[in-house]
């Protein structure tokens, strides 16, 4: 693997969600990510996460941890591992015997990250929840809407992965990097009501400065309440995006509508004016199609984009220019971001089906070719 966190090596206990795309991240930066899969995924002879893109870049051993052995397998390959990361319930590993207790005792500076969407305490700890009701109970989704209408979820973008599976490969390259000057692991707590919350960070500084009124969703700046900042329906039936909140960049605005000159779209910040202005603007886009639109607005600073889908984000010249998606075994996909000068983060290996590499990987980390054959044989570790 290429990527500045290549050399070290990783241990994902699989799930769902914000855990596969932390270990994504941590994968496409070049770390050596190996995936546990439960044994009874490849018993079972289910089809599973080898079409699911959150798991690309690393390999899969399928391991049963209700099986002695099995955790004697992983808490050896602890030992040779930097970093860890699973996202039970709180509990859940200690149980199963490979806690961070267990874990640090054979590996002192192992990271020991925690992926759960309330935490590892708390009186919601203990249940069961999903990327709405971690951004619900974070104090997110209440804000998140159009004036007069209810709240509108923002795909699982903010608690999943923005401040779930984000804040987690956050944490661990944070944990890493003091590791190696204290020589001591530690837990990371990664709650994704935590990441959230910490995600509206400038929304409780506007609002304590009284630029941002979070009793009146939907009538703010960047909440679709102001006209320069929103999205417009065209004459195709597609949507252009604004947001042209500087008064530099209004005024190319102004200039490219033919509006210099109008003393009402004049009053920029006058929230009074903006469901009128905002009407007047419907009205002005409803007149061109979207492509005509970019050909009045692309390439100046009006702050301006046409609203693609992902096929059209994919094909978008720009985005082809930065290849930005990329193709692997025939799958299109975004690239691993951010971009390094020097030590390019690749897409190397499409996902893997689970135990699809228990054998391989499990001889690569050091177990003794006769004890491989041993634990397959028993159960405890699982070949597909």
């Amino acid at each position: 693997m290429a990527g500045p966190l290549k050399g070290y090596r990783i241990i994902e206990i699989a799930g769902i969600g914000p855990g596969p795309f932390a270990a994504m991240m941590l994968a496409d930066m070049g770390a050596e990510v190996i995936r546990v899969d439960r044994a009874q995924a490849v018993r079972s002879g289910v089809e599973g996460p080898g079409g699911d893109l959150l798991q690309r870049n690393r390999a899969s051993i399928a391991l049963d941890l209700k099986h002695p052995d099995g955790v004697a397998t992983l808490l050896d390959l602890v030992e040779g591992a930097d970093a860890l990361i699973e996202g039970f319930r709180p509990g859940v590993m200690e149980r199963l015997g490979v806690g961070p207790e267990q874990c640090h005792a054979r590996n002192p500076k192992l990271v020991f990250g925690r992926m759960t969407g309330w935490g590892q305490g708390g009186p919601y700890a203990p249940w069961a929840g999903h990327d709405i009701n971690y951004i619900s109970l974070g104090g997110a989704l209440a804000h998140i809407g159009r004036d007069g209408h209810d709240p509108v979820p923002p795909l699982n973008l903010v608690g999943d992965f923005g401040g779930g599976g984000m804040f987690l490969a956050y944490g661990v390259v944070c944990a890493l990097l003091e590791a190696q000057r204290s020589g001591e692991g530690q837990v990371i707590d990664a709650a994704m009501i935590d990441g959230t919350a910490a995600l509206m960070t400038m929304f409780w500084s506007m609002s304590a400065v009284g630029l941002h009124d979070p009793q009146r969703p939907g009538t703010n700046l960047l909440d679709t309440g102001a006209h320069f900042y929103d999205v417009y329906r065209c004459a195709d039936d597609r949507h252009v995006s604004l947001g042209s909140i500087e008064p530099q960049f209004y005024a190319e605005l102004l200039a490219r509508l033919g509006l210099s000159d109008d003393e009402q779209f004049l009053r920029q910040m006058d929230r009074g004016e903006w469901p009128a202005l905002k009407q007047r603007l419907r009205e002005i886009f409803s007149t061109r199609t979207r492509d005509e639109w970019c050909d009045v607005f692309e390439h100046s600073d009006v702050c301006f984009a046409p609203v693609l889908t992902m096929a059209e984000a994919a094909e978008h010249p720009h985005n082809v220019a930065r290849q930005g998606y990329v193709e692997v075994a025939g799958v299109r996909q975004p690239a691993p971001a951010p971009r390094f000068s020097r030590t390019v983060p690749t897409i190397e290996r499409p996902p893997s089906q689970p135990g699809a590499d228990t054998r391989d990987v499990l001889l690569a980390w050091g177990v003794d070719p006769t004890r491989v054959d041993e634990l397959c044989s028993s159960g405890a570790a699982v070949q597909a």
